[in-house]
């Protein structure tokens, strides 16, 4: 705008206010802004998409607000992937716990893991040939042993993963993804796992067995199936914790000495979790015993001293069982529970101990070896029918006396069912079941 003050000097150019400019603006004046401006604020094909994006989400105000909070997000997912195929991982975390040793002699495998590997292949044959002698036997066609089958197929599971796990150990380790290395350890944990429930399933069977003192009823096979069931799922769940997030690939400092990879607290979790599995298989096996001592005793007021005589001594042979039972499982598996706990209390490289894991862990896995022998074959027809089948005579499936005989887990025999009782009729002895010990065995009649 012109303004004049009098004379040729007077005429000076002022720059009007906004507000005026915003009434006085003509196209083509001289305060119209360049058309490259107006060009360059023009949005993108890009920004035009981010914007159309930002348009579908509730609540949102500004396009960048959008590209600041997703970009991030994005980056997060696709390091959280990278980091599962990153090989440097591996390295990095045996490094920083202090088990990182590559040597020309870690190429080969060591004596201890030829000798840890010879242990596993008896272990697998050793529940190869339960699970034969279950399935080529008729007579064990029973919801009963279903879970000795179960038991059996978990142990030799877990003789293949840890003969797996030796054989990608040492020099191998390093040439593993951490994806690959969740698979080693969590296909291990899965198969113990399910080990240590189908031993706590065993004995929630049997309690509920001597509760209602027969072998047989309604929902036996529907509860079986249940417990197995519960048994893999649990297992599974647990194995893959650390695959699904619980980890400390992003935070070395809650890293485990023990498995590299796995978080404290995870490590914390499981052996809380084991130790209240142990203290249940204890306490179930204790109510047991407690219920075979308190109807023996009731045997004392109704039979005659000869005969109360014998079932005080078969009570304590039933104890025997019990802790033979109990004493196998807590030696296998509580040198391992006290290790992991110790891991999880030691700082980084300080505990040595620690750096050998892997004979606390074969101690575990031979309770898998001992399983079969204390939970099958305690039973004669069992040890029988297993003998032929080591031996590969082609014997009939059933007894040769055509008897059936109680089955035993764990060294307790019990009832038959009323079918069973039905075709091989038994002496009355009173209207409460009569509870004998027989070799050890629990030999509840109906």
């Amino acid at each position: 705008m012109m303004t004049y003050n009098g004379g040729r000097e007077g005429l000076q150019f002022r720059r009007p206010s906004p507000t005026k400019e915003k009434l006085h603006k003509k196209p083509g004046s001289l305060t119209e802004s360049p058309p490259q401006r107006v060009k360059a604020r023009s949005p993108s094909p890009s920004s035009v998409h981010l914007e159309k994006c930002h348009l579908r989400v509730p609540g949102g105000t500004l396009g960048s607000t959008m590209v600041s909070t997703s970009i991030p997000v994005v980056k997060a997912l696709r390091s959280s992937v990278s980091d599962y195929v990153n090989y440097d991982i591996i390295v990095r975390h045996y490094n920083y716990t202090g088990k990182l040793n590559i040597s020309p002699d870690d190429n080969g495998i060591k004596l201890t893991s030829v000798v840890f590997i010879l242990i596993c292949c008896c272990i697998i044959l050793e529940n190869i040939f339960v699970l034969l002698t279950i399935w080529k036997t008729k007579k064990f066609h029973r919801p009963m042993y279903y879970f000795i089958g179960n038991l059996a197929l978990s142990d030799l599971l877990a003789g293949v993963a840890y003969t797996a796990n030796l054989l990608l150990s040492g020099a191998t380790t390093y040439k593993l993804t951490p994806a690959q290395w969740f698979l080693r350890e969590g296909s291990m944990f899965v198969a113990l796992s399910a080990s240590v429930f189908s031993l706590l399933a065993i004995a929630i069977e049997r309690y509920i067995t001597m509760l209602k003192m027969k072998l047989h009823n309604g929902s036996n096979s529907s509860r079986s199936f249940l417990l197995i069931s519960a048994c893999w799922v649990i297992s599974l769940i647990l194995g893959g914790l650390p695959i699904m997030g619980w980890n400390c690939i992003s935070t070395l400092s809650s890293c485990s000495t023990v498995l590299p990879l796995y978080h404290k607290h995870y490590i914390l979790f499981c052996t809380t979790v084991f130790t209240l599995l142990l203290l249940s298989i204890v306490i179930l096996y204790c109510r047991i015993y407690s219920l075979v001592r308190t109807r023996s005793r009731r045997l004392t007021f109704r039979k005659n001293i000869s005969k109360a005589s014998r079932s005080s001594e078969k009570s304590l042979a039933l104890l025997k069982t019990v802790i033979i039972v109990l004493s196998v499982f807590i030696a296998c598996w509580a040198p391992l529970f006290i290790l992991l706990l110790l891991d999880v209390g030691c700082k980084v490289k300080t505990c040595n101990i620690l750096f050998k894991a892997e004979y606390f862990l074969v101690l575990a896995v031979l309770n898998s070896g001992t399983n079969p022998i204390i939970y099958t074959l305690t039973n004669k027809e069992m040890r029988r029918a297993f003998i032929r089948i080591m031996s590969c005579c082609k014997c009939p499936s059933g007894d040769s006396t055509g008897k059936f005989k109680r089955p035993i887990i764990a060294g307790m025999e019990f009832s038959r069912s009323k079918s069973d009782n039905s075709s091989h009729p038994q002496k009355d002895d009173g209207d409460n079941p009569e509870t004998i010990m027989s070799s050890g065995n629990v030999n509840s009649s109906s």
